[in-house]
């Protein structure tokens, strides 16, 4: 029987410029994520390839709550989160990344002028998924150059200890043709195969006011944990050009990883 597998969009794996990230959310899962693409971007020169360009997108201020469990000091206090990761992160790896003290809506984003590669969001609620599932949608239809064509949108999730990410193409990527395996050029995101589960999902905007509160919402490693694995899967997927597994679930109570496979 032949493994399913999906190939990279072609342009990946030799792009002529710097591969393009919209970072979309820097509080507990994407103020880690900012670093694990760091790393990745410093793998992925190693092997003479271009490797990213991000921006990182959020309006919200560093606030006491948010330390420990989101990687923010006290003296980040204040500031924007976008602002307060970017400074770090291009300090550290000597990036020139952009933050974008906006929200990722609709009106925000109008056009090809924010579009880019890949999509990755970290955001608690539940509607933005559905709006980035739109203009994607929408984008998919669209001429676009390849440097900011839309290819790939990963999304994480997290309860207190548990949690997921899934890896989603961006309508069809051509795949070639294999005796060996079994290729597949469309993904489903979160939003087409968990679609009911996301609207039964109540909305909770009350953010939380001191670290305790904070940490007894969501456990102090579930964000980092998210991040290891989802970091691995994308660097899987950029480095050899090929995965098998489009995500996975993550219990860190139970110390458990369990991948999604293509099927």
């Amino acid at each position: 029987m032949k493994t399913p597998v999906h190939f990279a969009a072609p342009y990946l794996m030799a792009p002529t410029n710097p591969i393009t990230v919209n970072l979309i959310g820097a509080g507990g899962t994407g103020s880690h994520m900012i670093s694990a693409l760091a790393r990745i971007n410093s793998t992925l020169k190693i092997y003479d390839h271009p490797g990213l360009q991000v921006n990182l997108w959020d309006d919200d201020e560093v606030t006491l709550a948010n330390q420990d469990r989101q990687y923010f000091a006290k003296s980040e206090i204040g500031l924007n989160k976008a602002v307060a990761r970017i400074a770090h992160t291009n300090r550290h790896a000597g990036t020139n990344w952009k933050a974008i003290t906006e929200k990722f809506t609709r009106p925000n984003v109008y056009g090809q002028q924010h579009c880019a590669n890949i999509y990755i969001s970290c955001i608690d609620k539940v509607k933005p998924r559905f709006e980035i599932s739109d203009m994607l949608q929408e984008l998919s239809k669209e001429e676009i150059a390849e440097p900011i064509r839309p290819y790939y949108w990963m999304d994480f999730g997290n309860a207190q200890v548990t949690g997921q990410a899934l890896l989603a193409t961006v309508g069809n990527i051509p795949q070639p043709k294999s005796k060996i395996y079994l290729t597949r050029p469309f993904l489903p995101s979160v939003v087409d195969q968990f679609r009911h589960l996301l609207l039964a999902q109540p909305e909770d905007d009350q953010p939380s006011c001191s670290q305790r509160e904070a940490l007894e919402k969501q456990d102090l490693f579930i964000n980092s944990a998210l991040v290891q694995n989802g970091g691995s899967l994308l660097l899987q997927l950029l480095r050899n050009g090929m995965i098998e597994k489009r995500g996975f679930f993550v219990n860190i109570e139970d110390l458990c990883c369990q991948p999604i496979r293509l099927t």
